[in-house]
């Protein structure tokens, strides 16, 4: 009767390995800081999972052409307080920390920027 214990071994190092993947991919923190500018929308939405989604406009920075350029920043937000807040004062200027993992999992949001806080409303 051959022993069961090499397969045994080659599942955990299998399940370790889909573990440590699946971590990195979705819950491994590549980033975090701040962006500020006009919020310009914060909405509830999705099918099966509502999460809250804005986007942040900040100021323009001078092109090689000579044009100015507009950036939009596009963030999730999975604390219902701090995204009624928003709501709330939509149109004004914010300074968003926010933390940037490698992809977005459907109940945190579309973007792979969360904003956890708002450093300051203007």
């Amino acid at each position: 009767m051959k022993s069961k214990k090499p397969l045994y071994i080659i599942l955990a190092i299998l399940l370790i390995t889909l573990v440590g993947f699946i971590y990195y991919r979705y819950y491994f923190t590549f980033g975090e800081g701040v962006k500020a500018g006009q919020l310009n929308y914060v909405v509830k939405k999705g099918y099966l999972f509502k999460t809250y989604e804005g986007k942040l406009i900040q100021t323009g920075i001078r092109s090689q052409t000579g044009s100015i350029q507009s950036n939009e920043f596009e963030f999730s937000v999975t604390d219902q307080a701090i995204a009624e807040k928003m709501m709330l004062n939509s149109g004004k200027v914010f300074e968003l920390h926010y933390i940037e993992y490698l992809n977005s999992l459907p109940w945190r949001g579309y973007s792979p920027f969360v904003v956890d806080s708002i450093i300051s409303i203007q």
